[in-house]
């Protein structure tokens, strides 16, 4: 097979990958996008692993060793982000994005000049009073 076959197939699916975290707004599909972005990856690295090994007399494999190493790191981070994203979820109710971005404005927005909160300590302390009380 031609290296070009699997280089243009990691490209688009790089691309698409990219289109995702760029334009998506739920926090599970932009991880999803990311994970799409590093198969796109270790796609180009096993591709052109397997066309130096047919140049070269010693085949070392590295680019196949790496794939693997991309994949355990690629596992453990899909790991931490879905239970970041469903941390967020039941603290905030939502995993849209610019939702959060406008909940962390509003929050840092209620602070006085000097650092400290105004009269909204009772309202901050909701959720985790209504978080005890369902456990």
């Amino acid at each position: 097979m031609h290296l070009a076959y699997p280089a243009v197939l990691s490209a688009l699916l790089f691309s698409t990958g990219l289109y995702g975290v760029l334009a998506r707004r739920n926090a599970i599909l932009v991880l999803m996008s990311v994970e799409l972005m590093l198969n796109a990856v270790n796609l180009n690295l096993v591709a052109f692993d397997v066309w130096l090994s047919k140049t070269a007399q010693d085949t070392l494999h590295s680019g196949q060793a790496l794939t693997l190493f991309t994949i355990a790191i690629a596992a453990a981070e899909i790991g931490i982000g879905l239970a970041i994203v469903l941390a967020v979820h039941r603290n905030r109710g939502t995993a849209d994005i610019d939702r959060l971005r406008d909940t962390a404005e509003t929050d840092s927005a209620e602070t006085d000049d000097d650092g400290t909160d105004d009269d909204s300590e009772p309202a901050r302390h909701a959720p985790a009073e209504k978080a005890e009380a369902t456990a």
